[in-house]
């Protein structure tokens, strides 16, 4: 697999035109723990975690561009009620974290997001498999994770919401044949993942046509995989749409049968 220097992406007006940080928390909801990670020198990243119980599985959730972690206090309950523990992290700039954002550190800090989940989850007596789930921007991140087989990091399936398999804005302003070739090992590397797959998209997803998303769907190698296209969904309103089909699908991955 192609490896590729994220690093070319980190250009300012890159950086400017493709996130959209907003600096927000919230009191911690009850039940909830707050927690931090430190992923740089002088640079912490912000995280709230929903416990459901001690062998019940764990989802580290990556958001989407203009959300935070505290924008899921009211969701976070319904992963507690299909037995799911929910660990959100924000990234560089986010929620009450530390540091600007670039595409590079956003894939290497969730890495670090994930070692140090397993250490707290560890300490905490929780033991059971940890799953990572990324929606829409955050595909990126659990891209990352799911393709990286040749680490031991205990990875038991990737959940991807809205996503594609593609660079997107984040390639804006290269030369095209480079883009193109970023372009090509991205598709590369998502097709690699061989863990446990979950695809989620909404039918009329105008940011990221359903037609990409199955196509992303057939060509993951993973030969344990499944895809939930809701009706009528589109981009951001899966959850209004088809709440029950998305929570019984993601119930059954954490949780298949014995």
């Amino acid at each position: 697999m192609t490896t590729l220097d994220y690093g070319k992406l980190d250009q300012p007006e890159i950086a400017m035109s493709s996130f959209y940080p907003r600096h927000n928390w919230t009191a911690t909801p009850p039940g909830a723990r707050d927690h931090t990670i430190q992923v740089d020198e002088g640079v912490s990243l912000s995280c709230r975690f929903f416990p459901a119980g001690q062998a019940d599985p764990t989802i580290l959730f990556f958001y989407g561009n203009g959300e935070t972690a505290v924008d899921y206090d009211d969701i976070a309950p319904i992963y507690n009620q299909i037995g799911v523990n929910f660990f959100l992290a924000d990234y560089r700039g986010y929620g009450m974290s530390g540091g600007t954002p670039a595409f590079s550190t956003m894939l290497s800090d969730a890495g670090k997001v994930l070692r140090n989940l397993k250490d707290f989850l560890n300490e905490s007596e929780i033991n059971g498999k940890v799953f990572v789930m990324g929606r829409s921007m955050g595909r990126h991140a659990a891209f990352e994770l799911a393709a990286g087989r040749d680490r031991d990091d205990g990875i038991a399936g990737v959940i991807i919401e809205s996503g594609r398999p593609t660079l997107g804005q984040f390639t804006s302003g290269l030369q095209p044949q480079e883009a193109e070739s970023f372009q090509a090992a991205y598709r590369e590397k998502v097709s690699s993942i061989s863990i446990p797959v979950l695809v989620i998209h909404g039918e009329i997803d105008n940011l990221a046509p359903v037609q990409e998303a199955e196509a992303m769907y057939q060509e993951i190698s993973s030969k344990d995989k499944r895809m939930l296209t809701v009706p009528g969904a589109g981009h951001n309103d899966l959850l209004y749409r088809g709440i029950d089909e998305y929570f019984a699908a993601i119930r059954d991955f954490c949780h298949p049968a014995a």
